[in-house]
């Protein structure tokens, strides 16, 4: 399928890493401790979604001290709280890395925060680890994506909606920032490759915290009410989605009348809904708490007991954090060092268990092999997987279907180490890559 190509000059050499040498220890790293960063907002309208990955990379943290930490030396957690406010993730990474002397950043949600985040973590030159669904539409040296680019979860989710369940409309329900407007761009693009008509797709964008549907949702109700089975996609970031959910329950919408396959919503956002009347509503993710395999049941046995509560859910970016997290550890204990440039390099072809039964591996575009799920959810706030690809498959950081993307590529294995390659031009440059 389309979501599965691979483009081989692209993903050259990325499986067969060579020997890293070991540069220079960084500063923190001569300490006693190795300082880690982490820049989730514990605050505002993304704590819903965030909170958790604190809680998650301090699991990990403490685990791997158990064992006797990186190079000898135990980790340090350093959390911050950028509150949900886009610049501040900008200056409270600066923060981390040049007052705090971090070694690596675990971070943010949104893209937008990412964006912010961006040109710091360039200009300081250190690691970081970004582990939600995104738009693509970019490759930069010091980030590693461990969350879905979209072939990796929109256009899977699409072709399961188009395939498995007959849906001919199209209603694109996202929240007002880049990452819904860019994979919106996307997946309108995909749908009228396939053949859907205009007539046939609505987009529409709600700001962050949005709260009355009623309006919204019943000209989704409308729209779906023309004689072509309808589907919604949605792309609602954050506690928005709660009065959604409820008001698609309101309005007597289910899934077998127009189902929604949500691209942010898990179980953790889930626990605090009523979820009766949602089931048979759809997300696609890379993982699912659900999922039954020992490497997942050990996991959330150790995240339950951390945590104190038995009944606490996991989640994907849980999972995107778990693998990007031993990713680094193996990085630097195959380094020998904590230095950025090493470790960047040294992180390419890195293979780590996930926790669906398989293995993860970082490219060379720096982004991960994943399998892609669909679940259906439950009525105890679960997902049923209904959908998986047969394999894994690698992500796609600049999409086919946008004209000034589609010849584009990442690689940063010298000597190409470039995130924007233009294969038609043969030249590096341009957007979303340095």
């Amino acid at each position: 399928m389309d979501w599965g190509s691979v483009r081989g000059l692209a993903l050259a050499g990325a499986l067969g890493a060579g020997t890293v040498l070991a540069g220079p220890l960084s500063a923190s790293a001569d300490d006693e401790t190795i300082k880690v960063g982490v820049l989730h907002s514990l605050s505002g309208t993304m704590a819903i979604s965030e909170t958790t990955l604190k809680d998650v990379m301090l699991m990990l943290i403490e685990e791997q001290n158990k064992k006797g930490g990186v190079l000898g030396k135990q980790l340090e957690p350093v959390v911050v709280d950028p509150a949900s406010d886009w610049p501040l993730f900008a200056e409270k990474m600066r923060d981390l890395v040049s007052a705090e002397e971090v070694d690596v950043v675990f971070c943010c949600w949104t893209s937008v925060s990412r964006k912010s985040i961006l040109p710091v973590a360039e200009e300081l030159n250190t690691v970081v680890f970004y582990p939600v669904q995104y738009e693509g539409e970019e490759s930069q040296r010091n980030i590693f994506y461990t969350g879905a680019a979209p072939n990796q979860q929109a256009i899977p989710a699409v072709d399961y909606l188009m395939n498995e369940e007959g849906v001919e409309r199209w209603v694109l329900e996202g929240t007002d920032y880049v990452y819904p407007r860019t994979t919106n761009k996307i997946l309108e693009a995909y749908l009228k490759s396939k053949g859907v008509a205009d007539e046939d797709i609505t987009i529409n964008y709600t700001p962050f915290g949005h709260a009355d549907w009623q309006t919204i949702v019943s000209g989704i109700k409308d729209f779906g009410s023309a004689g072509k089975k309808t589907a919604v996609v949605s792309t609602i970031n954050g506690d928005a989605n709660v009065p959604f959910y409820k008001e698609l329950a309101n309005q007597g919408i289910d899934a077998a009348d127009i189902p929604v396959v949500a691209f942010s919503v898990g179980e953790e956002e889930l626990a605090g809904i009523d979820t009766e009347p949602l089931v048979g509503h759809l997300a696609a993710w890379n993982y699912f708490q659900s999922v039954d395999t020992p490497e997942n049941a050990e996991f959330i046995e150790t995240w339950q007991a951390f945590i104190g509560d038995e009944d606490r859910v996991t989640n994907d970016p849980m999972e995107a954090h778990y693998i990007g997290f031993n990713m680094w550890v193996e990085a630097v204990e195959k380094a020998g060092t904590t230095d950025a440039d090493t470790v960047i390099d040294a992180l390419i072809g890195v293979s780590v268990p996930n926790l669906t039964g398989g293995y993860a591996t970082m490219m060379a575009n720096h982004h991960l092999t994943k399998p892609v799920l669909i679940g259906e959810i439950q009525d105890d706030g679960q997902f049923e997987v209904v959908w998986e690809t047969p394999g894994l498959v690698v992500g796609d950081e600049w999409s086919d279907y946008l004209p000034d993307s589609r010849d584009l590529i990442a690689n940063w294995r010298a000597p190409m180490s470039c995130g924007n390659f233009n294969i038609a031009t043969g030249e590096c440059g341009g957007k979303g890559g340095s």
